[in-house]
């Protein structure tokens, strides 16, 4: 049977937010893994091995988590990242040695394309690289790993990213071509869920409270809004965890003093994130910087419309899909603007633009299409 190995920063290790992380690192393992052999190679807290079928789990021990908090400018992270780098080269040249794949996969390009490249170049084992927006827009701006970055990118056998205007980043950074390969969970389904035609409405925020993830601006936005806007709302629900956790809670407690719906609540695994996004009328995605986010392809699996910014591929898929509201700008002026305009929209009008958008996300799709791509390389 042909063997793939994936090689990752991102798996669920138990971990409070490691799920929320990897869990659609997870979910594409074991799809994958029932049409091929598969390894993963994983960063966690400490070293381990399990299998089940066809899919191998195998973690090498790095000293902090996750690894995209780890600043190369910052000199207190240096011996950690270098420990960090040292342990996943070693163990994904000890699988390539001992369990030669046909292929190797690397999320994201940056450690693990970095040692997916160095371990497969003198055996003749064809690598890809699966590309996120913190691997090019944040990684990218530093001039020395900027040319590792394009010198893994352009030996790969494939580039993939998860949204468009990154895979046309990634094109532009290597000189070669780039294909769209969207980041899906397998979520636990649900009765099929029937949308509000009106106000009240319930609206949810699930993700990392950090500013990138703008759940300071959506509060902030909340805040804005006046009593008549509160009168459609029927709950707003918070939950996640992150660098922001003082702010996000100061600010939810004072809007709890001013009589506002809100509440707070910490990580939640796959079946209570389901839960959450199924509970919601709309799903709130006030990000900064985004390319595609897992939680908006969550959203439109459970039937759910989404209150966005326009950053990253947002705009293009809101006109593809109408899956709900835009703001005009990653402001919390814009936001509070586009939340009033959903409040006094039918839920409902946004339903045949979500289905449309659930046929693109689905997971075996995506790994079928995956599949194909590689089939070459396979024996």
């Amino acid at each position: 049977m042909p063997h793939i190995a994936l090689v990752t920063s991102s798996y669920p290790d138990g971990a409070p937010g490691s799920e929320a992380a990897g869990s659609f690192v997870e979910d594409f393992a074991k799809t994958l893994a029932d049409k091929v052999r598969v390894t993963v190679i994983a960063a966690s807290s400490s070293k381990s091995e399990a299998i089940a079928g066809n899919l191998r789990v195998a973690r090498f021990a790095v000293p902090r988590l996750p690894l995209s908090l780890l600043n190369p400018l910052n000199p207190r992270d240096w011996l950690p990242a270098w420990r960090a780098m040292r342990a996943g080269q070693k163990a994904i040249d000890e699988i390539v040695e001992t369990d030669p794949p046909d292929h190797v996969l690397a999320l994201w390009t940056l450690p693990c394309g970095y040692w997916a490249e160095r371990a497969t170049r003198e055996r003749g084992i064809p690598f890809s690289t699966w590309a996120l927006g913190s691997d090019i827009w944040s990684l990218g701006k530093l001039p020395v790993i900027r040319g590792i970055l394009r010198r893994v990118l352009r030996r790969a056998r494939y580039r993939y990213a998860d949204g468009l205007a990154l895979a046309a980043d990634v094109e532009r950074l290597s000189g070669k071509d780039c294909r769209f390969l969207p980041s899906t969970r397998a979520l636990p389904q649900f009765d099929d869920k029937a949308l509000p035609v009106a106000a009240p409405y319930k609206l949810a925020f699930l993700g990392r409270w950090h500013p990138n993830k703008g759940v300071d601006l959506m509060l902030d936005a909340l805040g804005m809004l006046n009593d008549e806007h509160w009168r459609n709302i029927a709950e707003v629900r918070v939950f996640g965890g992150g660098p922001l956790e003082d702010h996000v809670t100061e600010i939810v407690q004072r809007l709890q003093r001013d009589g506002r719906p809100v509440a707070l609540g910490g990580y939640l695994d796959k079946h209570g994130a389901a839960e959450l996004i199924g509970w919601a009328d709309y799903l709130l995605l006030p990000s900064r910087i985004e390319s595609i986010p897992v939680i908006f392809s969550d959203a439109m699996q459970l039937g759910t419309p989404v209150i966005a910014t326009p950053v990253g591929d947002l705009p293009r898929l809101h006109d593809k899909y109408s899956f709900g509201a835009l703001a005009d700008a990653a402001t919390a002026a814009a936001y509070a603007g586009a939340v009033a305009t959903a409040l006094d929209a039918s839920a409902r009008a946004f339903e045949t633009g979500v289905v449309q958008a659930q046929v693109d996300f689905n997971l075996d799709r995506i790994v079928a299409g995956f599949v194909d791509d590689v089939g070459a390389t396979l024996s």
